[in-house]
């Protein structure tokens, strides 16, 4: 079984490193192994997974919220929250460095892709910030962490992918990354006061004066998302509506919200369905043929087989879910999130679910380590976004970014010492 394993793990990896799509080499590493270790009508399975999976219902909800993403990022909301935030940060302690955590916050819970709001975000707040005088390295880690909320803060296609490989609740994967999310962002929020109060240097000499008049007419530019956001996870929370139809709504709203805001041409429109389409299609595909993978590596009972060697070494679950975290860290510098999934959670989910951890915990976990993915050099998309925007060198912005990144690695400690924050609020009923 070890060389089973091996000779797979090599055609897998020897595949990406030849440049083949991630797709293409899951499904030839899958056909490897069932046509050299099983005598199986490969094509037939292939095919019938293949099948099975594009047309699950549970999949619909993807391309619905990527709809949704695509019509915000078409519109001015990335101006509108910068301009509301400003009067409202200006007195906090790291002023207006909060507007890239809290505009990430909310645009992340109508988005799902920690690179789309990196750059929606980013395209306004990083200019201006340092254009006002704030400190460059900290501006650029500020949204490089804050741009991975968008992985977990739902609807996050992260999750979308997860639950559908690993046949777990999205409803309850979406309600349970709230509070992490809501933690990880105030975590932030807590080392910018505690860095630019102990180095006021960072920050220029001096702040901007507000009334609460001109505070409170700010707020109009806040409040369309924050009414779509309420309204589709009110829907999902109260059982009002299903993923899908919550999906719908925010379609829906995000049209309105680009019709009001006049921002919104036929031609942006196309563009965002030309994107959905793009993007659907390659999650799509790889979450499929993902699946096939699974499924093979089953037939060669290699799940079980890396399940009782691990079981062996007497870990438990406090020896388990570091070294888990390790492994993560160190494949984050190689495959972005999405590819770290697909190719890990069928050994990995069996490993995680007999050490007594739930499902719905293990995905919020495991989107927090993909978070931090996306700021680990040298594939961390979020620092190619900020290089795009900015210009300046990768280690410059990893430099930038290693104190949110650890940040992200204590969140992912907490979930493991405090797994109830994973699943908070989330009854049995919606499991």
């Amino acid at each position: 079984m070890i060389f089973t394993s091996f000779l797979i793990a090599v055609v897998l990896f020897a595949s990406l490193a030849a440049g083949l799509w991630v797709m293409f080499s899951m499904i030839l590493s899958g056909t490897f192994g069932l046509a050299v270790f099983k005598d199986m009508p490969v094509g037939k399975l292939l095919a019938q997974n293949l099948w099975n999976t594009t047309t699950t219902e549970s999949l619909l909800v993807l391309p619905l919220f990527i709809l949704m993403a695509e019509i915000l990022f078409k519109s001015r909301l990335s101006t509108l929250l910068f301009d509301s935030l400003v009067p409202w940060t200006n007195r906090l302690p790291g002023r207006l460095l909060h507007t890239n955590v809290i505009s990430c916050t909310i645009f992340a819970a109508t988005c799902g892709s920690s690179a789309a709001t990196t750059a929606t975000i980013g395209r306004i707040g990083l200019h201006e910030l340092i254009k006002r005088g704030y400190d460059k390295r900290l501006v650029m880690g500020s949204l490089a962490g804050a741009g991975t909320l968008g992985l977990l803060i739902p609807p996050s296609t992260i999750l979308i992918v997860y639950g559908v490989l690993s046949d777990t609740s999205i409803l309850a994967l979406f309600l349970s990354g709230f509070v992490p999310g809501l933690l990880i962002a105030a975590g932030f929020m807590g080392f910018i006061a505690l860095r630019t109060s102990l180095s006021p240097r960072l920050l220029p000499a001096d702040p901007e004066h507000y009334t609460w008049r001109q505070r409170l007419l700010a707020l109009k530019g806040v409040m369309p998302p924050t009414l779509l956001i309420v309204g589709i996870i009110g829907a999902l929370y109260s059982g009002v509506a299903s993923p899908i139809e919550s999906a719908v709504m925010g379609v829906f709203g995000a049209l309105l919200i680009g019709a009001l805001q006049r921002a919104l041409s036929w031609r942006a429109l196309c563009d965002a369905l030309v994107a959905t389409v793009h993007t659907t299609s390659m999650l799509g595909m790889i979450t499929a043929t993902a699946v096939f993978l699974s499924v093979a590596l089953g037939f060669l009972g290699i799940p079980r087989f890396v399940a009782d060697g691990v079981a062996s070494l007497g870990l438990g679950p406090y020896g388990l879910i570091p070294l888990l975290l390790a492994v993560y860290v160190l494949l984050g510098c190689l495959l972005d999130g999405i590819s770290m999934i697909v190719m890990t959670l069928p050994i990995v989910l069996p490993l995680v679910v007999a050490a007594g951890y739930d499902p719905v915990w293990f995905g919020i976990f495991l989107t927090v380590v993909v978070e931090m993915a996306q700021i680990t050099p040298p594939i961390g998309f979020n620092l190619f976004v900020i290089q795009g925007l900015t210009g300046d060198r990768l280690t410059t912005i990893a430099r930038a970014a290693l104190p949110f990144f650890t940040i992200l690695a204590a969140a992912a400690m907490l979930l493991m010492v405090f797994p109830d924050l994973g699943t908070f609020g989330v009854s049995r009923s919606v499991r």
